[in-house]
């Protein structure tokens, strides 16, 4: 082809790697181009390029790529092989599902569309049916209107038939009515499968439209419709009368508490709330304001209660007389410690109570009872110790008698005058037992003469008090002893109303590993019963069991029975009245009262320091050293004598403060707080359960048992006595006259002096004196005699003298040596 012709396309001349590009255009133009190539290498197998050669299974290697080998190239092949098969398999699985998928979703839609064909045919059916009931009933009211007129107007009869006829165009328009409803239906299904199919769904415009594109009614709105309508055909559609309620307003309540009290639903009463812009929940708390306006919304009464009402359930009853049955006596025993007071009750359970206390004292407060003469007598053994007086004084306001138990080798001792002073306060008569009257130095008449000074007066000495000489050892004088009680309570002509809620007092109370809290109760008035529901104190619970002084399971406790109770939610503080409630939300409310009281009255005295109180407090604190425990103890009452007795322990330099006590074992929490404070721990008659006892040994802290109460108390004053600085005293051992004064190089001033009392000793402090006036005080540099360095110089020899880092020294002056000695204080 020649490059006169006409254009020509873009070709490579000079070879297959040729960048040159020569182009021809018309009139004779041309133009060479320089284009770069690049070529790629690509490995296409022939189909019969493995059979070709005899010996390569891949075809020609001259065609091959560089540097791969028949192995390689056949492997190659395979794997390509391989892939297409792969592929070629998921395929066919991918058409597999999407026909299965295909399928189901067929199969969903058929089924759907049946279900809302069945559920249209329903509604029209239940529809048809309200209908002709309407139909029919309002044909039976026009027959009987139609027959009243009739009789009213005998002469009208003829115009009867004409009247009859209005009354079936209703019914031919209501079939047209259906015929054309009808038409509508077939027409929307012959539009096609998928407005049929979605006929039921509900879209998003449909559900905020609210109109008639919405979900077709369920069965049980069609059953409601078709029930107001039948109600409404027998005429017992009437409103019924709302009740008006008096609501008890606290000044705070729950949603839900507020619907109950008015008997509305909660959904109405929240609806309320939101309308008056207060978004709450049922389990919300709003304001007493907030609910009276609510209230008086639905047309109810307020009444307004403060939360102090809440105890008002607790009614006080008056008993009637002929209500009040014979209960037995409260006998409580008191005295000082050691004077034979649990032996004494022993000798008359016939028991040996007293070999089951630590060290021989009674620490708690025991509740028997026991049968004399036919009569049961109800006895309270009250400890005698120092420490618990406040658990003496509570057996002192549940008690009708008391027995005021007096060694006669002993007399009248602290305890005892506390005990007679529990009982004036009391306003209970008194007994006095003179116990130990076998020993040889028993003086029953000193015991009657210092009780004089008490204003106890017995009969013997012409009073009203009743004495008797007893021996608890041998047994002498009980019987005289109990006739004694016996008449005193004949005279007090005790009694008591055992038919009406129960009300006592806990004498103790302990928390039991395996039974929980339990409480030592004295029923005072009514029978307290298993079942129960009671308040008692800031706890509450429901009577789970009742066991009896013997140990023994009972069903019922009547008026000055003792008995321990289980099923409370916490542990009460002994003296805590016990009452019967009729709910347990009663109960509830009323604990949660006194709780928050409590909590309150704290807050309040904390807030009640003013601030310059707080500072002279703060300062007065600095010089004062404290020593923080923890108390942990079986029972409520010991746990408050021992704070109590620890509180009194302590001066203007040291005191004792108890960071916690509690009742039960020594827990885990207990050992995190005193390791915090640097506290030991004092277990009392309790211990330390095993992970306590483990933490307690890796972080250090110390924890000591005890069982008597005396040991504990000596330990801690012991240990808060090493808190106490020293005392520091000076022994003046001598004095020295200076006759001259020498200045010596690199010593300074040095007097010459005379010792004229006691001794010169270098280690000894000095002080200097002026005309009798101390003008220094300080320690000696040097101490010599003649040239020599000496210990101590004795009167009437002469030494020279240097003061440490002081030269003011003049002739005539006085030096007074001394020695300071350290005294270890002590709190008495």
């Amino acid at each position: 082809m020649s490059e006169d012709d006409g254009k020509k396309t873009l070709g490579l001349r000079g070879g297959p790697r040729s960048g040159n590009v020569k182009q021809s255009f018309s009139h004779g133009r041309t133009k060479s181009v320089v284009v770069e190539t690049k070529r790629k290498r690509v490995v296409v197998p022939k189909p019969g390029g493995a059979k070709a050669s005899g010996n390569s299974s891949v075809g020609d290697p001259s065609k091959r790529p560089a540097g791969i080998s028949d192995a390689e190239m056949d492997r190659r092949l395979k794997a390509l092989q391989a892939a297409r098969a792969r592929e070629s398999q998921e395929a066919a699985e991918r058409e597999a599902a999407e026909k299965a998928r295909e399928q189901d979703r067929k199969r969903r839609r058929e089924e759907q569309e049946i279900k809302e064909r069945e559920e249209r045919e329903r509604e029209e059916r239940a529809k048809a049916k309200v209908e002709e009931e309407e139909r029919k009933k309002r044909e039976v009211e026009e027959t009987a209107k139609r027959e009243a007129a009739a009789q009213a107007a005998p002469a009208k009869e003829v115009t009867t038939p004409s009247r009859a006829a209005p009354s079936k165009q209703p019914v031919r328009g209501r079939e047209r009515e259906a015929e054309n409803n009808n038409d509508r239906n077939n027409r929307g299904k012959g539009r096609g499968d998928d407005s049929g199919r979605r006929s039921g769904k509900l879209t998003l415009n449909q559900a905020l439209a609210g109109g008639e594109g919405g979900r077709q009614r369920s069965m049980a709105a069609m059953k409601r419709k078709q029930e107001r309508a039948r109600q409404k055909a027998m005429g017992g559609n009437e409103p019924r009368e709302k009740v008006m309620r008096d609501v008890q307003l606290p000044e705070a309540i729950v949603v839900q508490e507020l619907a109950n009290r008015m008997a509305e639903r909660v959904a109405d009463v929240v609806k309320a709330l939101m309308t008056n812009g207060i978004m709450a929940t049922q389990n919300q708390t709003i304001d007493a304001d907030t609910a009276e306006l609510i209230i008086e919304e639905f047309g109810h009464k307020v009444v307004r209660v403060s939360d102090s009402d809440v105890e008002d359930v607790i009614h006080q009853i008056e008993d009637k007389d002929d209500e009040l049955q014979p209960r037995p006596p409260v006998i409580t025993v008191m005295g000082h410690v050691d004077h034979g007071k649990t032996s004494l009750l022993d000798a008359i359970r016939n028991a040996k109570v007293v070999s089951g206390e630590a060290g021989g004292i009674t620490q708690h407060i025991g509740a028997y009872q026991v049968e004399q003469q036919g009569h049961k007598l109800t006895f309270l053994d009250t400890p005698g110790h120092a420490a618990f007086t406040s658990m003496r004084a509570r057996g002192a306001q549940v008690t009708d008698i008391v027995i005021l138990v007096v060694a006669a080798d002993d007399a009248v001792m602290p305890q005892t005058i506390e005990a007679i002073n529990h009982a004036k306060a009391a306003q209970v008569p008194m007994i006095v037992a003179i116990n130990k009257c076998d020993k040889p130095d028993a003086n029953a008449d000193k015991v009657r003469t210092d009780l004089l000074q008490h204003e106890v007066i017995v009969e013997k000495m012409s009073g009203d008090v009743l004495d008797v000489e007893v021996s608890a050892i041998k047994g002498t004088g009980l019987d005289q002893l109990l006739e004694n009680i016996l008449l005193q309570s004949e005279l007090l002509d005790l009694k008591a109303n055992p038919d009406r809620a129960a009300s006592g007092a806990v004498i103790e109370a302990q928390l039991d590993v395996g039974r929980g809290p339990v409480a030592t109760v004295l029923v005072q008035n009514g029978t307290l019963k298993q079942g129960d529901i009671f308040v008692v104190g800031e706890q509450y619970g429901k009577v789970r069991a009742l066991i009896n002084d013997q140990g023994d399971r009972v069903t019922e406790a009547g008026p000055s029975v003792p008995v321990e109770v289980l099923g409370l939610n916490g542990t009460p503080e002994a003296g805590d009245v016990l009452n019967v409630v009729d709910t347990e939300a009663q109960a509830r409310e009323i604990a949660e009262y006194r709780e928050n009281a409590a909590k309150d009255k704290r807050a309040a005295a904390g807030a009640a320091t003013t601030l310059e109180q707080l500072m002279a407090n703060a300062k007065a604190d600095e010089d004062v050293s404290e020593m923080p425990i923890l108390v942990k103890a079986d029972v409520q009452g010991s746990a408050e004598a021992i704070v109590q007795a620890m509180e009194k322990i302590g001066n203007d330099e040291v005191r004792v403060r108890v960071l916690h006590s509690g009742v039960g074992a020594i827990t885990e929490t207990d050992i995190g707080l005193a390791e915090a404070s640097g506290a030991p721990v004092f277990g009392f008659n309790v211990r330390a359960n095993a992970t306590a006892r483990n933490v307690a040994n890796q972080k250090g802290v110390e924890i000591r048992y005890y069982s008597v109460i005396y040991d504990l108390v000596d330990d801690v004053k012991q240990a808060a006595s090493g808190l106490l600085s020293a005392e520091i005293k000076e022994n003046f051992i001598g004095y020295a006259e200076i006759r001259e004064v020498f200045k010596v190089s690199g010593v300074g001033k040095v007097a010459g002096c005379l010792v004229t009392e006691g001794v010169a000793r270098r280690s000894a402090g000095v002080r200097l004196l002026r005309d009798n006036v101390v003008i220094h005080e300080g320690t000696l540099k040097t101490l010599k005699r003649f040239k020599d360095e000496v210990s101590d110089v004795q009167s009437g020899q002469e030494c020279g003298m240097a003061f440490e880092n002081y030269d003011d020294i003049r002739t005539g002056d006085v030096i007074e040596i001394f020695e300071r000695e350290e005294i270890e204080r002590s709190l008495d």
